[in-house]
């Protein structure tokens, strides 16, 4: 019969439960999380060691990868080698790590998801930034501990010398736990790292102020600050991060989408699968194909629109169902002490700090007590020195090495490592000059022990040190951020941070709009040829041009009788010469919609309400306070017939003037009372009777005060009193204010002026001239005008704006 006496009885239960807890804990502390002073895992520790004991540094070539991961497992890491090669590629990857440890050589795969080559056909070696993960390791700044078989040393932290748990961020799934740090920028983390060196008290909300989010290597953005915030208060947090697109024209009224950018992690080649699933199960319509442009030089999905497609509206959609726009979970645990800890942004710093101030004083005490050894042996070959005859007479007396010493020691009152030292002297120490430097250097060696003791004495010191050592990382590899970070809409008051200042907005024929300081344009005379307003597409001119404040917010009126709102800094800023954005970047026009007015609405704006003026001569009144809660997708402004559009909006108050101005020359002045207030969505009435093929082609408040000024496509203009036009009921033919003829031209703008004012006139080849008004002769109504832009057989003026006289240089350009 077998012996059993061995066999315990135990229940299956308790066996599991323990046996699960030991394991759990294995994989927490030994495998999955990274300690919070190095920011790496075991695997990763483990290969950088070895890639540094093998001497694969950056000043040395490359080495097959085999070669490493194969000293990384029979020394350090008995596990599988596709779990060290994995790891070893994921650290020599741009796209998933942001600043490379390590040097890879050969194929390492792909932001599409291509895995490595082999390792036995890829390359590596340690990168620059890596070196400064292990930097004074020689000097017992760390603990080490045995390997897996108790036959070798291996660290069980790295000196880190720059904070790699938040500039490469970590990802790991334990038992029971994971973690998840983002990758931040090298700069950003360091200038958080001086924040608590110099103010130790500093909490998370003056931290945030250096350190303003996760930087990732694929770049993107992230939309939200508070998310950020949150996270980094807490330790948990989520980050919506969405890819880089703009939309671009196309020729034939088309529109393409182009990603530049993906989120962190995500797979482009699947990204792309996606879409063109989407498409084919008919979830989102309007894209007519779909190509990955993709090259050496960065990233570049196209996305082609039908003709009638909307492309916000496409874009929304790719952002709502596909990776292209993603969520980014933050979950910092790390491992303090071998404690898993979810931290807050500051407790992972801080513990970063503990840990510098102690690799440098460990480094500081190595140094010292290699100073000190070596003081202690130029003392003994000073005493040689001085007594050289009777040293040399003992050593010659002596029967060997052994003897000799001893009597060294004894007659001298040395220490055996000085006799030794002296015993091993050259005898080219002897000589003169040889003596002074052994002088010299047991000096330097005395300032170098007082130095090392005042650091070790002295904690602001180390922290000295500690941020120098750091500023230095910061130059040498810093670099831009990457991840730009935007505000979600509603969640910041982004106005503080804008200037206030005078600006011009100018629009396109073909959409184009842009952002200007109000100084850019000068006033030149009367007839001048005009300063280039800006290079745009064949074909393409400034259409119209508002003056108002970078903090007042506009209203656009579309053709089509709708309204959009945009705040005038959310214009982007362009050159004078630069073409500018496609206006259906900023809002999201339908198909053949065109902006017909842009009316800048200040906070504190004093008027009423918005008159509106069709082409059909269709007048209509609403209240400012209607448009109030316009947002980007626009609401209706008047409800308008099949052939009609909307070409004029002016704010009023009640009780004003109002004139309009026919292409064939006709004007009506009537009251504004004459039009009752209406909602937005109704049509309005008729505000003058127009005879055959005639239009409207402008509409002003009158003022007594001032002139009506008329421009003709031709280049012709002049100003007329306003009170040479009677004040005549609504709905009427109104009287002649221009003689139109071939010479001249139709109509195509009037504006209401006055000596202190400037003019703009733009003409179809982009061309903008700037005149004072007092330049331009007061004539009467029926009369054809003096030049006031000269024009060729194509040129045409096509538009007209008013801006308040600047004292400025006259200049021709």
């Amino acid at each position: 019969m077998e012996n059993t006496s061995k066999i315990v009885p135990i229940g299956i239960e308790d066996e599991m439960q323990k046996s699960y807890i030991d394991y759990a804990m294995s994989v927490i502390v030994g495998r999955a999380l990274p300690d919070v002073r190095d920011g790496l895992k075991p695997v990763h520790r483990r290969i950088l060691y070895a890639m540094s004991e093998l001497g694969v540094t950056p000043d040395k070539p490359h080495r097959k990868s085999a070669r490493i991961v194969g000293d990384v497992l029979g020394k350090y890491h008995p596990h599988g080698d596709s779990a060290v090669y994995d790891a070893m590629v994921r650290m020599a990857q741009d796209f998933s790590t942001r600043y490379l440890l390590v040097d890879g050589h050969g194929n390492f795969g792909s932001v599409d998801g291509d895995s490595a080559a082999a390792m036995r056909y890829t390359e590596a070696r340690l990168t620059k930034i890596s070196m400064e993960m292990i930097r004074d390791i020689q000097k017992e700044t760390v603990d080490y501990t045995s390997n897996f078989d108790d036959t070798l040393k291996e660290p069980s932290v790295l000196p880190s010398r720059f904070p790699n748990l938040l500039v490469n961020g970590s990802n790991g799934i334990a038992v029971g736990m994971a973690t998840s740090i983002p990758p931040h920028n090298l700069r950003e983390v360091i200038d958080g790292v001086i924040q608590i060196i110099d103010e130790p008290e500093s909490d998370v909300e003056e931290l945030i102020k250096h350190i303003k989010g996760p930087d990732f290597p694929t770049g993107a953005y992230i939309m939200g600050k508070e998310a950020i915030k949150d996270a980094y208060r807490t330790g948990r947090g989520k980050v919506k991060v969405r890819a880089v697109a703009d939309i671009e024209e196309l020729k034939n009224n088309r529109q393409q989408i182009v990603v530049t950018e993906i989120p962190y992690q995500v797979n482009k080649a699947k990204l792309i699968e996606k879409i063109a699933e989407l498409v084919r199960d008919k979830k989102i319509d309007g894209i007519s194909d779909l190509r990955d442009e993709s090259d050496r030089n960065g990233m570049r999905i196209v996305i082609e629109l039908k003709r009638d497609a909307n492309s916000n509206i496409v874009l929304n959609k790719l952002y709502k169902h596909t990776q292209m726009e993603d969520t980014f979970s933050i979950i910092m645990i790390a491992l303090v002490e071998g404690q898993p800890r979810v931290l807050n942004l500051k407790e992972v710093l801080s513990h970063y700090v503990e840990h510098q101030k102690e690799i440098i004083t460990r480094r500081t005490q190595f140094d010292l007590r290699k100073a000190e050894e070596k003081a202690h042996i130029l003392e003994g070959l000073k005493i040689a020195l001085d007594h050289i005859d009777e040293v040399i007479a003992l050593i010659r007396g002596s029967e060997n090495a052994q003897i000799a010493k001893a009597g060294l020691v004894e007659k001298f009152h040395l220490s055996e490592r000085q006799a030794q030292a002296i015993l091993d002297m050259r005898l080219q120490r002897l000589t003169g000059l040889e003596r002074d430097k052994i002088e010299a250097e047991y000096q330097e060696l005395l300032q170098l022990i007082n130095e090392l003791k005042e650091i070790l004495a002295n904690e602001t010191l180390v922290l000295n040190i500690i941020k120098e050592e750091l500023i230095e990382i910061k130059e040498k590899y810093g670099d831009d951020r990457r991840t730009e970070i935007k505000f979600d809409e509603g969640e910041i008051n982004i106005e503080d941070l804008i200037d206030e200042e005078d600006v011009v907005i100018t629009l396109t024929h073909f959409g184009y709009v842009k952002r200007l300081p109000l100084d850019t344009y000068k006033s030149q005379r009367r007839g001048g040829k005009g300063i280039a307003g800006l290079t745009t597409r064949e074909e393409d001119f400034v259409e119209t041009l508002v003056i108002t404040c970078s903090l007042d917010y506009l209203l656009f009126f579309t053709n089509k009788g709708k309204v959009y709102k945009l705040n005038a800094y959310e214009v982007p800023e362009a050159k004078r010469q630069a073409k500018g954005t496609a206006i259906v970047n900023l809002i999201q026009l339908t198909p053949n919609e065109k902006i017909a007015a842009i009316i800048p609405m200040s906070k504190t704006a004093e008027q009423q309400y918005l008159v509106m003026a069709t082409k059909m001569g269709i007048i209509k009144k609403t209240q400012l306070s209607q448009f109030e809660n316009t947002r980007k997708t626009g609401l209706i402004a008047i409800n308008i017939r099949e052939e009609d559009e909307l070409i004029s909006v002016r704010p009023t108050d009640e009780g004003q003037e109002i004139i309009f101005v026919t292409a064939k020359g006709m004007a009506i002045q009537f009251n504004e009372n004459e039009v009752r207030d209406m909602g937005r969505s109704a049509m309005g009435v008729k505000g003058i009777n127009l005879s055959k093929n005639d239009v409207v082609v402008a509409m002003e408040i009158a003022d007594e005060t001032k002139d009506l000024m008329v421009v003709s496509e031709k280049g012709f203009g002049k100003r007329t009193e306003i009170k040479e036009y009677r004040v005549q009921s609504r709905g009427g033919k109104g009287v002649k204010t221009y003689n139109v003829n071939s010479k001249s031209g139709a109509l195509v703008g009037a504006k209401i002026v006055s000596d202190d004012e400037d003019i703009l006139l733009i003409n179809n080849d982009g061309t903008v001239i700037r005149l004072n008004v007092k330049d331009i002769s007061r004539m009467g109504r029926n009369t054809k005008g003096v030049t006031l832009m000269k024009t060729h057989d194509e040129q045409k003026i096509v538009s007209v704006a008013l801006i308040g006289h600047q004292e400025e240089e006259e200049e021709e350009d």
